[in-house]
């Protein structure tokens, strides 16, 4: 768990920087402190999440189109066989490849269809992405926590800082000799750092067992800030 404050208020950075007795009679014109307090927690890469693709050219878009379609069923077929992953389809784009006489003329065609593998059964999603990459390119392999994962670690931060914002109130008033009472106060996540994003490419004459490479999830760091405002009372 990681904890950061920060005081926004330059009144009172300038009275508690200040000697007495200047500083009490300062401290007596502050009527609101704004300052904000900061947690994070630690979450799992428990989820990951595949784009894989088929991509082909060809003078006859209809066979270019019956070829990539034949490729992408046949690897939703294979996916059938990994419960613990879900599968779907993630898109298809054709487009014209033009003559370089500067013509503008079509001289083929360039089709790609992509499918998305998710799961949180790292060792399934690694072997079906292997065997698929017999067939399909591998475009990248993202590795994140889950929603649910990573909204147990935002709630547990948003505690931290919360109880981080209230020790820093108590310590502002209980300094300046006075009572507080909460004004304003916002809550946001913040903080979190990426997931991780790993490229891989593999011939299509590899092996499937060469190809399933081993995945390493690691943390993300899921954080909570909370501003507000508390009124200084005499």
């Amino acid at each position: 768990m990681k904890l950061r404050i920060r005081i926004l208020a330059g009144a009172l950075c300038a009275v508690l920087a200040a000697p007495f007795p200047a500083g009490a009679a300062d401290a007596a014109e502050i009527r609101s402190v704004e300052f904000s307090a900061e947690a994070s927690r630690s979450a799992p890469n428990d989820l990951v999440v595949a784009m894989l693709y088929a991509e082909r050219s060809g003078a006859d878009a209809a066979a270019l189109a019956r070829e990539v379609n034949r490729t992408i069923a046949g690897a939703l077929d294979t996916a059938r066989g990994y419960a613990s992953v879900k599968t779907q389809s993630a898109g298809t784009s054709t487009w014209p490849v033009y003559g370089k006489d500067g013509r503008g003329r079509i001289e083929s065609w360039r089709m790609r269809a992509e499918i998305r593998l998710e799961g949180r059964d790292v060792g399934a999603i690694s072997e079906l992405i292997g065997k698929l990459q017999s067939t399909l390119a591998l475009g990248q392999v993202v590795m994140q926590p889950a929603p649910d994962t990573r909204r147990k670690a935002a709630e547990e931060a948003t505690v931290d800082a919360l109880r981080a914002f209230e020790k820093r109130a108590e310590l502002i008033a209980g300094t300046l000799g006075r009572r507080y009472r909460l004004h304003q106060m916002s809550i946001a996540e913040s903080g979190a750092h990426p997931p991780i994003l790993a490229r891989m490419r593999a011939a299509p004459a590899m092996a499937a067992e060469a190809m399933a490479a081993p995945m390493e999830g690691g943390e993300s760091q899921v954080g909570v800030s909370v501003t507000g405002r508390i009124e200084l009372l005499d």
